[in-house]
């Protein structure tokens, strides 16, 4: 067991995959093991989970720098940035990184039948040139090495008329974000939000009318009022893109992003990159002030693997990442890995 900013995490040594999978604290997990035995019961009720569908959905606004009722909640990223991407205009240019995780990307290049086109640049390129597309679509750190995309640059392309989309889960909840200013900015709980798969959140600015085409009775004005018949009576506010929540999945982030807004993430994010610039440091890497390392060394998977870390396999490299709950321990582990079998 691990205490970490004034939680207790049940994370095994050598844990370096929340960019894959986030490791909840245990009151997190404890949360939903009691909605779990409530559900198992008989005991659930469905209108009790309203309190964190809210609760998570102010965290989320609080972690990004956005007011709660331009938040709209979902299951996953791709379809809150489908309904974006459904309602650019025809034949509009969008750019994306090159490499880009793809959920932020096919749902743009899905509309190619609109002729909508998507260009890829190099991501150190994305911030000098986003002012020659209609729509910059881009991760703000780049899940599969790290990198992080100029946000200053952004922020005036948008002045001058790009509309701006952010996806932040692989930054949200170890770097302190201010992103009032994009006009959307989409995020999976399940990673550094430490919160059960099958919860995301959506910002949008409320000039930017998007079409709620997966609309249902949660998109209501009052959800339980508007579970049968017509007309439709949508919220007002971001909620009219809300899709049915995943119950538990929203009990777990009920706890997990209050928590981590509360935190002084300048403090977390020191902690985070301060373990993964020591790591590229021992490698003889330049610092890259990213909570998330990517190791292109021949065989660094296997490795890592077989000294029992717990790291992923992306883009051809073995990726690390590095949380609240990890230590310097985690570091030496991994470098002992690497440099260990390297030497012998």
């Amino acid at each position: 067991m691990r205490t970490a900013f004034g939680q207790q995490f049940d994370v095994p040594d050598g844990y370096l995959n929340t960019a894959s999978i986030g490791t909840p604290s245990v009151a997190v997990a404890e949360a939903v093991e009691r909605a779990v035995r409530e559900w198992r019961t008989g005991a659930g009720r469905a209108d009790e989970f309203d309190e964190s569908v809210a609760l998570a959905r102010r965290g989320f606004a609080a972690l990004i720098g956005a007011e709660t009722d331009r938040v709209a909640i979902g299951a996953a990223v791709s379809p809150l940035i489908g309904l974006v991407a459904a309602s650019v205009p025809d034949g509009s240019r969008v750019l994306v990184a090159a490499g880009e995780f793809t959920s932020v990307s096919f749902p743009f290049a899905a509309q190619a039948g609109r002729g909508v086109t998507v260009t890829e640049l190099p991501l150190d390129e994305v911030g000098s040139r986003a002012a020659d597309f209609d729509v910059v679509a881009v991760s703000v750190v780049q899940s599969a090495d790290g990198r992080i995309v100029d946000l200053e640059a952004l922020r005036r392309a948008r002045a001058s008329g790009t509309r701006v989309v952010l996806d932040v889960t692989q930054a949200a909840g170890w770097m302190p974000l201010d992103l009032g200013w994009a006009d959307a900015v989409a995020g999976a709980g399940y990673k550094w939000l430490l919160s059960p798969r099958g919860v995301a959140w959506m910002a949008v600015r409320p000039e930017w009318e998007l079409v709620p085409h997966a609309a249902g009775w949660y998109a209501g004005a009052d959800p339980w009022d508007s579970i049968y018949g017509l007309p439709l009576r949508l919220a007002g506010d971001a909620r009219s893109l809300d899709t049915s929540p995943v119950w538990f999945g929203h009990v777990g982030a009920a706890v997990a992003l209050p928590w981590l807004a509360s935190l002084d993430l300048t403090a977390v994010r020191s902690h985070s990159v301060g373990l993964a610039d020591s790591f590229r440091s021992g490698l003889g890497l330049e610092p890259a002030g990213s909570a998330i390392v990517s190791v292109q060394q021949p065989d660094a998977l296997r490795r890592l693997s077989d000294a029992g870390l717990v790291v992923a396999g992306r883009a051809g490299g073995a990726r690390l990442s590095f949380h609240l709950y990890n230590t310097e321990a985690d570091v030496e582990a991994a470098l002992d890995a690497l440099c260990r079998t390297s030497r012998s």
